[in-house]
């Protein structure tokens, strides 16, 4: 299976295990790549010493390519991207800012730069600035999300229509069947997320991992979009939130609810009543935790299988 993306990559398959804060540590970015597909460090919930040291373990257990998403609305950037260039990671997913401000630094030092986006306008925007692919992200996906709510089935071909480079579709992707229509949309490849939080390798807390299993259709909503939106299974913190919204809360007073640390409290350390469960819609889909070479082999089985029933069509 060769196009655009898994030559940019040297992967074997084109799909990316997404770099998610609190799931993704070495363990899983290890495992994701060396089942054949672009394994990445969620740096987002790492101080600079501990990327430091997922990067490191990361690198002896695996001898295949895999890279390091960074957030970039997060104080001790220039920190975080001294390390990646030090420890010579040669892939890095941005998102959370302006393309303009690290792509062609990072490009500088031999790094190849993808940016993750959630409409046609910061698209183009990624493009402009020189990056090398773009993840196009639809409203369906867990965690922080756009603001225009712009489903994956019509951001990709809408992104396809005025992009150039490679396209990476991201948001409620989880089986093979999901991969092929993104790919016939005209995406390069995919981005999955949710599915590999409920894996063995994922760092996320046994607790939330159960939770993801268990969720159902309208488990999940897309909520504090004063702030930064993010999708949440519908808990006790949630439930807090839908209140705090009855009274027209000022932007100051949802950031006094949400408080620090929600998100780790949740993913991280199993507060499944306090903690932000942040996971994508596609969670109803997802009915067990398996290692990731079974998620990998089962995605591309089932890729294949759709491929030829497409002729009876």
């Amino acid at each position: 299976m060769t196009n655009r993306i898994t030559s940019l990559f040297n992967i074997k398959y084109p799909i990316i295990q997404a770099g998610m804060i609190w799931n993704s540590g070495w363990r899983l970015a290890s495992a994701a790549s060396n089942a054949g597909i672009l394994g990445l460090i969620g740096a987002g919930s790492m101080y600079p010493d501990v990327l430091r040291e997922h990067i490191q373990k990361c690198k002896a257990a695996t001898d295949q390519p895999f890279g390091v998403n960074v957030p970039m609305l997060y104080p001790n950037i220039k920190e975080i991207m001294d390390i990646i260039v030090e420890e010579e990671v040669k892939i890095v997913f941005t998102s959370a800012g302006n393309p303009k401000t690290w792509t062609k630094w990072l490009q500088d030092q031999g790094i190849t730069v993808v940016h993750v986006v959630s409409s046609v306008k910061f698209a183009l925007k990624a493009q402009a600035a020189g990056v090398d692919a773009i993840v196009a992200e639809g409203f369906e996906a867990g965690g922080h999300n756009g603001r225009d709510e712009t489903t994956t089935l019509t951001l990709i071909p809408m992104v396809k229509e005025q992009l150039d480079i490679p396209l990476i579709a991201a948001g409620g992707i989880a089986t093979g069947k999901a991969m092929l229509a993104c790919m016939v949309l005209g995406a390069d490849g995919v981005q999955v997320g949710s599915r590999f939080v409920a894996s063995e390798e994922s760092s996320a807390h046994q607790a939330f991992k159960q939770v993801v299993v268990d969720a159902k259709e309208g488990d999940t909503q897309l909520t504090l979009k004063e702030l930064a939106p993010v999708r949440l299974v519908k808990n006790k913190f949630y439930n807090d939130v839908q209140e705090l919204y009855k009274t027209s809360p000022t932007p100051e007073q949802l950031k006094e609810l949400l408080g620090r640390a929600r998100s780790k409290r949740g993913m991280f350390e199993g507060d499944l009543e306090e903690g932000e469960l942040e996971i994508g819609q596609i969670a109803g889909l997802i009915h067990d935790v398996q290692p990731v070479v079974k998620i990998v082999e089962t995605m591309v089985a089932e890729f294949e299988t759709a491929k030829d029933q497409i002729a009876t069509l």
